[in-house]
């Protein structure tokens, strides 16, 4: 929202940022190929014999924690990376794992956060 007031030839704007509580991107890669691992950042070694990588993003970016949280105790995924600020969650596992480590933060997400959530997808 922004709103503007000129006072003797001076504009002065307000700013407001209102994060809505929601995810905006959920998403399964299938079999990555092995330098997608190395540019994320994760350890081929230990992730690429898994196959799938997982991504979510959400705000409030604080809910990351609690999705990382959520996703590791309902499919044994592993946290590739987890962000409060940006509100990214990475994870890696096969990819029933990844997949049941995503439905299982959106569900929570929606029905106890009441937030509003997209499409899971997959490549």
């Amino acid at each position: 929202m922004v709103d503007q007031y000129n006072h003797e030839n001076k504009a002065r704007i307000i700013q407001e940022i209102v994060p809505g509580k929601q995810i905006t991107l959920a998403h399964v890669i299938a079999n990555p190929d092995l330098v997608l691992y190395q540019k994320l950042g994760l350890d081929p070694a230990m992730d690429y014999a898994k196959g799938a990588i997982g991504i979510v993003t959400m705000t409030p970016s604080e809910t990351a924690i609690i999705a990382a949280d959520i996703a590791l105790k309902a499919s044994g995924v592993e946290i590739g990376f987890v962000d409060r600020f940006s509100g990214t969650l990475i994870t890696t596992g096969t990819v029933s794992q990844v997949e049941e480590g995503i439905r299982a933060v959106m569900e929570y997400c929606k029905e106890k956060l009441m937030f509003t959530i997209c499409e899971i997808t997959k490549t």
